[in-house]
């Protein structure tokens, strides 16, 4: 009879665990994340967000981003140290963190400064929004080339490319650590998560690269 090992229990675990994975949809992954930015708005005009829904807003928005930023960075290591593999919703997972981004940027546009020349004024004089946008940018041509035909025609560059997400995901993290009053918590562990999240997925071939 074979004798179950700690090792054996968690490799059946962990098969299980991809089983089910394997299971859900792409399509319910979008559908999902779709959701809460449309919900989020309806709450706060109903008077659901408290005095200052905007801000609520612009706030619940932005840490819905770093979330999924957060999960994206994730999957390389959940796969190489726990054996979880969710590569097949990396794509809609860095798909939907855009999304939260373009809406947490769109709600103080539109909602909040409204004024074109204090929007500008605002990125130029403000630090935190110097930052914020900065990461905005860089995480533009990342979702254009979010596709399979910009990987074929890109080839190897297009891994090269990508890799400026670790740039916008420490700029996203300082971003909330600079735009929160006083020392919080909360921001540091964004920021902290961000950056151990980055150092496992270094790899080491003469010079440490990202991976």
């Amino acid at each position: 009879m074979k004798a179950w090992t700690s090792r054996n229990i968690t490799d059946v675990f962990v098969a299980r665990i991809n089983g089910a994975l394997r299971r859900i949809p792409v399509w319910a992954v979008y559908g999902a994340g779709l959701l809460p930015p449309p919900i989020l708005f309806w709450i706060g005009a109903t008077g659901g967000l408290g005095v200052e829904p905007i801000k609520a807003l612009e706030h619940e928005l932005g840490e819905l981003a770093l979330q999924f930023l957060i999960a994206g960075l994730a999957i390389t290591p959940l796969r190489r140290f726990a054996g979880v593999n969710l590569l097949r919703f990396r794509r809609a997972i860095g798909l939907l963190t855009f999304y939260y981004v373009v809406c947490h940027l769109l709600v103080w546009l539109v909602l909040d400064v409204q004024i074109l020349g204090q929007i500008w004024a605002d990125i130029v004089k403000r630090p935190y929004i110097t930052v914020g946008m900065a990461a905005f940018v860089l995480m533009i041509p990342l979702a254009i080339t979010s596709n399979n035909w910009s990987v074929r025609r890109l080839g190897a560059s297009w891994r090269r490319l990508h890799r400026l997400v670790y740039v916008a995901a420490v700029l996203g993290g300082l971003h909330f650590v600079m735009l929160s009053k006083g020392l919080q918590i909360e921001p540091l562990l964004y920021l902290g998560t961000i950056l151990l999240l980055l150092l496992l997925r270094l790899r080491f071939f003469g010079r440490g690269v990202l991976v």
